[in-house]
């Protein structure tokens, strides 16, 4: 494990695998610098990649208060570790930091998105004008199970009467373990997941090459908040990968990585 010291003296913890052009994984909600283990192993042969515990996860400290600007200063400091330049790889609400990150550091020289889950119309429900602030409180208040429980099923879709055999996994401590930074997600997906059309403007600076994935097999949502990224950025094309999910498989994602970061 290594370490980096963001701007406001929060500690980020990371990993780095493998030899070549720097390459930092942005992990979604609920995860860690673990998630991106596999994926790691696979790029080393032609990239270092930077697997990091966002801040409040994992090893990673977390300044209070919270703001999407500390975030992109704990990228941009792993951006300077790096050498003052590298590719960088987001993942879901991962992504979205990714891509705001982009807006504020020269450094970020190419994107790979996967699956922004942005609600840009109605084929599934917006979120509740309360969902962050519902997720704060549950925070404040030490309910992790109900905090995981609320994102599961408002945040992402799953049907409630699956929960409780969630519940009983072994991998449910370990979400609730990290529940108190769901409604930092919350904070960065911003007013993006209600059901409108994503700005035209939003992101028009960043021009750097951009790569917007969507799984072939995932709900017509997610496919639709990527075609619609796509078409915003600049300087994007999207990519659906045939029969993937939202939990996309890494053995045939790091290929693509390859490919578009070495093209």
């Amino acid at each position: 494990m290594n370490t980096a010291t963001s701007i406001d003296g929060t500690t980020i913890a990371f990993d780095t695998r493998g030899e070549g052009p720097p390459l930092i994984a942005v992990g979604g909600a609920l995860n860690t610098r673990q998630a991106a283990a596999t994926l790691s192993e696979l790029l080393a042969p032609g990239f270092k990649v930077y697997a990091y515990d966002r801040r409040g996860r994992g090893d990673s400290g977390d300044t209070p208060p919270y703001a999407v600007e500390r975030e992109v200063e704990d990228l941009q400091a792993l951006v300077e570790r790096a050498g003052g330049a590298a590719f960088a790889f987001g993942h879901s609400s991962g992504a979205v930091l990714a891509l705001e990150a982009a807006l504020e550091t020269p450094g970020i020289t190419g994107l790979v998105l996967y699956e922004p889950p942005f609600i840009v119309d109605d084929s599934r429900p917006p979120l509740p004008d309360d969902y962050v602030s519902h997720l704060k409180e549950l925070a404040a208040t030490d309910r992790p199970g109900e905090a995981v429980e609320y994102f599961m099923t408002t945040g992402v879709g799953v049907p409630a009467e699956a929960i409780p055999s969630m519940r009983e996994s072994p991998f449910w401590p370990s979400l609730e373990a990290l529940a108190h930074t769901l409604w930092y997600d919350g904070v960065i997906m911003g007013d993006n997941m209600v059901g409108k059309p994503l700005s035209a403007d939003r992101w028009s600076s960043v021009t750097l090459p951009t790569l917007v994935i969507d799984g072939g097999a995932s709900p017509p949502s997610l496919r639709n908040a990527a075609r619609q990224l796509a078409e915003v950025l600049p300087n994007a094309r999207r990519l659906t990968m045939e029969g993937q999910t939202h939990e996309v498989d890494p053995t045939l994602l790091a290929p693509v990585l390859t490919e578009f970061f070495t093209s």
